[in-house]
């Protein structure tokens, strides 16, 4: 058994998406903006793609965004917490304004690409190690040639990503984040010298203009009903 591609799909807005704040393991739920997001998400990606499994992070606001897909999709969750974002630990709940002022020599580190260090917080790289071994554990477990659809966070999914590429999660920078509730698509890949997995497509979704996206705002392909509700 084995999945021939996997969708590596972020969880809607929560409230402090929308304030800039430093998420990490902090389990925050979705805001009204993220769960019309996930919507509207879930559905252009089961018209896209059948999924044969669906895994998230055990954090709430993963499996939110999970279950509007199995839903639709008629398929049940699994949860793993391997999947879980990256733990910041008492940098989580702040801005980066409000790091940099209480940790300026180590704010510069991080925001240098490299890992400060703090008590409870996690590297990049074991991050990227287990992301990538959750995904190719569960890849293992779907039916040959399926998709497997695994439901996560941004800074874990990028590090999981280009770790899956082959590439160093420490030092590579060549992968933007995804939005909430953007996907991107991996393909397993054959022939002798090539990776294991190659990237198809990064940052789908939706056909809308990330700021109206950002604020839960109806564009192009979007219902404005939808979306006009939430200013209600």
């Amino acid at each position: 058994m084995s999945a021939r591609t996997v969708v590596l799909w972020r969880h809607g807005r929560t409230a402090w998406n929308a304030e800039h704040r430093l998420q990490g393991a902090t389990d925050i739920p979705l805001d009204d903006v993220g769960r019309w997001q996930v919507g509207q998400a879930a559905q252009g990606l089961s018209e896209r793609l059948v999924p044969d499994r669906v895994v998230t992070s055990d954090l709430e606001r993963a499996a939110d965004t999970a279950q509007a897909l199995a839903d639709l999709c008629g398929l049940p969750v699994e949860r793993d917490a391997r999947l879980r974002e990256r733990g910041f630990g008492e940098w989580e709940g702040l801005t980066a304004d409000e790091i940099a002022v209480r940790w300026p020599d180590q704010y510069e580190v991080w925001r240098g690409g490299h890992d400060p260090h703090r008590d409870g917080a996690e590297t990049r790289r074991a991050v990227a190690e287990r992301m990538a071994a959750a995904i190719e554990e569960h890849a293992g477990g779907t039916a040959t040639g399926g998709t497997l659809v695994v439901v996560s966070h941004g800074a874990a999914i990028t590090l999981g990503l280009v770790t899956l590429l082959g590439l160093d999660a420490e030092s590579w920078r060549g992968v933007f984040g995804l939005h909430n509730a953007h996907w991107a698509v991996l393909r397993r890949s054959s022939g002798a010298g090539r990776q294991r997995w190659a990237l198809e497509a990064h940052n789908q979704g939706p056909a809308v203009i990330v700021d109206d996206w950002n604020e839960g705002r109806a564009t192009e392909g979007v219902p404005s009903t939808t979306a006009d509700a939430l200013r209600t």
